[in-house]
């Protein structure tokens, strides 16, 4: 009833608003009136509408700090960013240490890719918060926008330093740390959170991340299982925990891990989804299929989901089956590259070439750094006998991946096979210098016997003139 009459005031309050819009009507809005007009329209997405309150609201209360607010994110909404800094650095004017206004300019900087100018803006407002763990972790990722990972780092380090609780800073100065290759020289860092407080749960977390990014995945178990013993609901932990084992393809113990962050937290798509994965690497796929479509029942816009069963299908070798789901997942995430190559392989296996090329072209302009689609897409034309076109896809990838064994290998064989030898053996030379332990796969493309002893004579004299 309560509720009832709230969205009667609140249909009234649209009603007055929109007859003062149209017919000038004399009814006076004070501020609070104008943001409750501005949250209804934003809430039903009627930026329009909300944009006409907010114009009229600032000709009332032109440097109200909450419309100032409220306004900007229409304006954001509406991609009009360069509208939103110039309102709020009119109000930045009477009002120049507000650090709300600050933290919103900083952030819709940072939204269109101006980090100088993000960090500038948050910088002027570090000194006029209480939470500045996470102004030092909005300033870290504007830094490491710019690929500036060292000052990001930094500031992801005093972000924990406030708060060592900032899960996001930590996961990032770990990232950051990882790229520029000192995530173990970093060890120490993290080992004296738990030096000051051993019985800090989340210190013990951060170290299992840690560890686990790092392939160390037994110390990595250890540190959850401590972070379990001092929170025995650590739902997070016991999640990450799971990620571990299915790393150590310990995929029983990952289940149970899984299964008691389900208890903790209640059933999610995610989840469901990380059980039905588990279950697919174990082999028992008509479970992995059941907690995979769980989740889609409960979130049907989960593509993960959507992509587990179709790869379980896929593993079965049920691939009429399989494409129907892996072009579900496509169409909720049209760009990723995975999900494209797992349709041209299935279509490539069901005999459509024509879909199975289409299918490697969008997946390789998605993810031209993965060597497999290449390798996999210039097969399909091996196989079909056209080998120039073969050729001409992993040239195409090999100019994408200039450092890939594999493709230089693949390209030896697709080169024999028209009969260019001595380009041949430049790629071969090439693959050698690139990883020599890899060429065995070139005896799976010539079972003659004749044709392995004069490779193996090549690849023998490379050997001897390297040693």
């Amino acid at each position: 009833m309560k509720e009832e009459y709230k969205h009667k005031e609140q249909r009234e309050l649209i009603r007055k608003f929109e007859a003062f819009l149209k017919n000038k009507e004399n009814y006076y809005f004070d501020e609070e009136t104008y943001l409750e007009v501005i949250n209804f329209y934003q809430a039903n997405e009627k930026y329009a509408m909300a944009l006409k309150a907010c114009e009229v609201a600032l000709e009332h209360f032109s440097y109200s700090i909450d419309l100032t607010i409220e306004c900007a994110d229409v304006y954001t909404k509406l991609e009009r960013y360069e509208d939103a800094i110039r309102l709020i650095e009119n109000v930045l004017l009477i009002q120049p240490n507000d650090p709300e206004l600050l933290i919103l300019k900083g952030s819709i900087h940072s939204m269109i890719s101006e980090y100088s100018e993000a960090i500038a803006a948050y910088k002027l407002a570090v000194d006029f918060v209480e939470d500045k763990d996470e102004i030092h972790y909005s300033i870290g990722l504007a830094y490491q926008g710019m690929n500036n990972y060292e000052d990001a780092i930094s500031h992801y380090k005093l972000a924990i330093e406030e708060n060592i609780l900032n899960e996001n800073a930590l996961y990032e100065l770990a990232y950051c740390l990882d790229i520029i290759g000192e995530l173990e020289s970093s060890l120490s860092y993290y080992e004296q959170f738990i030096d000051q407080d051993p019985y800090s749960e989340y210190a013990w977390y951060n170290l299992g991340i840690v560890y686990n990014k790092l392939g160390n995945y037994e110390k990595s178990i250890d540190a959850y299982e401590f972070a379990v013993a001092i929170e025995e609901d650590f739902s997070s932990a016991y999640f990450n925990m799971g990620n571990t084992y299915m790393n150590m393809g310990e995929y029983q113990k990952a289940l149970g891990s899984y299964k008691r962050t389900q208890e903790i937290e209640g059933p999610s798509a995610e989840i469901y989804c990380y059980l039905g994965s588990a279950y697919d690497k174990m082999k028992q796929f008509d479970l992995a299929i059941k907690y995979y479509q769980k989740a889609t029942k409960l979130d049907q816009f989960y593509h993960e989901a959507w992509y587990g069963v179709g790869m379980t299908l896929s593993a079965q070798e049920k691939w009429f089956e399989a494409i129907h789901f892996l072009n579900k997942a496509l169409k909720l995430d049209i760009e990723n590259g995975a999900y494209w190559k797992a349709v041209a392989e299935a279509e490539y296996k069901t005999g459509n070439i024509v879909s199975a090329i289409d299918a490697y072209t969008e997946a390789s302009e998605m993810e031209p750094e993965d060597a497999k689609i290449w390798l996999n897409w210039s097969y399909l034309y091996f196989e079909q006998g056209d080998v120039d076109y073969a050729i001409e896809v992993l040239e195409d990838g090999i100019s994408e991946n200039p450092e890939n064994a594999d493709l230089y290998y693949r390209s030896v064989v697709y080169l024999i096979e028209k009969g260019r030898y001595k380009e041949a053996i430049n790629r071969l030379e090439t693959a050698l210098m690139l990883n020599y332990e890899a060429h065995t796969v070139l005896y799976d493309f010539f079972p003659k016997l004749h044709t392995q002893k004069a490779l193996f004579k090549i690849i023998n004299q490379y050997r001897k003139n390297n040693s």
